[in-house]
């Protein structure tokens, strides 16, 4: 798991970079679901599944995405395509 709220120890080594495009929640801005698209320095960068900004997270503060959470974060990402709000 990704460091849930633990503060990371200076003499571990660093968590495993998740797979470009994995669905992931930052656990800092009230379980946001967000695909990982890379590291920026020290964080995350995570993009909303529906189109948007990406944003970055500190690692500590992200898990993966539950199977349920992965699927309300695909829907949502469908109806906006239905809507013509993402391609």
């Amino acid at each position: 798991m990704y460091g849930v709220n633990v503060r990371p120890n200076p003499e571990e080594p660093p968590p495993d970079l998740p797979a470009p495009g994995t669905l992931l929640v930052d656990t800092s801005r009230a379980d946001r679901v967000g695909e990982f698209r890379g590291v920026a320095g020290l964080y995350w960068s995570l993009r909303p599944m529906g189109g948007g900004n990406e944003w970055e997270v500190e690692p500590r503060h992200v898990r993966p995405a539950l199977p349920i959470e992965q699927l309300r974060a695909r829907t949502a990402r469908a109806n906006a395509r239905s809507r013509g709000e993402v391609l």
